[in-house]
């Protein structure tokens, strides 16, 4: 994952997303905050492809640099870190639904998200709606 000061391989906008996202982790740690509404690092852990937590450190890092996750003290518990999505990791949103609309359609064990994807053919908009509305405020 690169930072956001490094050179790209190159201008393709694919290859550029492929830079920050491209690695077996990154998405689906950002699929954690925005559909499962993880926000403590213990939360990641508990995912079901069982994410090392230096691994987790890591790529909670770069999101931060990137600009797609803002770390910050939780406002409850000031010894304890959050991690929320900025508008910049918010606006992956339709890339992972599409990502999850293509799981489904490809992997016959994956139709637990059947619901799901008719309300996304039925109410795209109002689907992505609903969940940046259940997010904490940025």
């Amino acid at each position: 994952m690169t930072k956001p000061d490094q050179i790209r391989r190159s201008s393709c906008p694919v290859s550029c997303a492929l830079d920050v996202l491209g690695d077996r982790w990154t998405l689906l740690v950002i699929r954690d905050i925005i559909f499962k509404h993880k926000r403590y690092f213990r939360d990641f852990l508990t995912s079901p492809e069982k994410i090392a937590s230096n691994i987790l450190s890591d790529r909670l890092k770069k999101l931060e640099q990137c600009d797609i996750v803002l770390r910050r003290s939780d406002p409850v518990n000031a010894r304890r870190i959050i991690y929320t999505p900025t508008e910049k990791g918010l606006d992956l949103m339709p890339a992972i639904l599409e990502l999850l609309r293509w799981g489904v359609k490809h992997d016959p064990a994956s139709d637990a998200h059947e619901g799901l994807i008719q309300r996304l053919e039925q109410d795209r908009a109002g689907l992505m709606a609903e969940i940046r509305s259940s997010l904490p405020a940025i």
